[in-house]
């Protein structure tokens, strides 16, 4: 239950810093850190795909809510959430990791948390911009920001690693 409570309040933190903090934040046109996505990225292993899906069409749909984006935000995180069982078990193997495990890099290490965490932000963020411009025609900036704000997005995730959730393990 307290891991309930834990993921709640990570779910209305990660809604309030993307509206109030990083959607004021763009970078010359192209660079859109998306903070939100922090909440998929973390949430347990075992977690359900429905409860997956769901948390995250919840979330996006928050984001969309303040950020008046009419089911953009909702459409990225859904998909988001529907490749990351996929994504993990391209990564890794079952006995990679036991029950309660998160994906952070504590638990997982750098390098694994790195390339999990770009697919998926880079997933999300394809999606999401060509929602947003919804033709061809700008192919690649879109692919170009896409990147670029994918790149943005997990300096920022990373970061937020190591100040509040990385803690040293004791020898």
């Amino acid at each position: 239950m307290i891991n309930y409570g834990k993921h709640i309040i990570l779910f209305f933190i990660c809604i309030f810093i993307q509206v109030l903090v990083f959607d004021g934040i763009n970078f010359g046109g192209y660079i859109d850190p998306y903070f939100y996505v922090f909440f998929i990225l973390v949430l347990p292993m075992e977690t359900r795909k429905w409860t997956l899906l769901f948390t995250s069409f919840l979330l996006g749909l928050g984001v969309d809510l303040f950020s008046n984006t009419i089911g953009m935000h909702a459409a990225a995180a859904t998909f988001m959430a529907y490749m990351r069982p996929k994504v993990i078990q391209y990564l890794s193997s079952r006995r990679d990791y036991d029950a309660g495990m998160q994906p952070l890099i504590r638990d997982m290490g750098f390098r694994w948390f790195f390339s999990y965490s770009f697919i998926l932000v880079l997933l999300h963020h394809i999606t999401l911009f060509f929602i947003e411009v919804f033709r061809f025609s700008e192919f690649l900036t879109t692919l170009y920001r896409a990147g670029i704000s994918t790149l943005a997005t997990l300096l920022v995730i990373i970061l937020t690693q190591y100040l509040f959730f990385y803690k040293k393990k004791r020898r």
